[in-house]
């Protein structure tokens, strides 16, 4: 069983950066991808961005360019620096590992004002 605790959330002004941890444990070795996704008032779960083992990334097309998603494998994390936030960015962001099942964290909030 995996657990994922994520960290960094809170607000901050459009156009500004923001960096969001999140850290696995238990059972680190059936990881298999790592990422985000987000979730806004009244809409759906959505994928912001994703690494697989080995590197390879996907991301939503509303963030490339502006987020960049990383992991550090010997730690067990993975993180996502947003840059030049947008108010449309404003959403509960959970962190997500694929193992032999999919895992999520609890979510923490990120809050973009004008």
């Amino acid at each position: 069983q995996v657990t994922l605790v994520e960290s960094g959330g809170g607000l901050v002004q459009a156009g500004g950066s923001l960096r969001l941890s999140c850290t696995a444990s238990g059972s680190v070795r059936s990881i298999r991808a790592m990422g985000w996704y987000r979730q806004a008032p009244g809409k759906q779960r959505e994928l912001v961005a994703v690494e697989a083992n080995g590197g390879s990334t996907n991301y939503a097309d509303s963030v490339k360019g502006r987020f960049t998603i990383s992991r550090d494998y010997a730690k067990n994390m993975v993180f996502l620096q947003m840059n030049s936030l947008k108010l449309d960015d404003t959403a509960v962001y959970y962190c997500y590992a694929r193992a032999w099942l999919e895992v999520w964290g609890q979510g923490t909030l990120v809050t973009v004002s004008s």
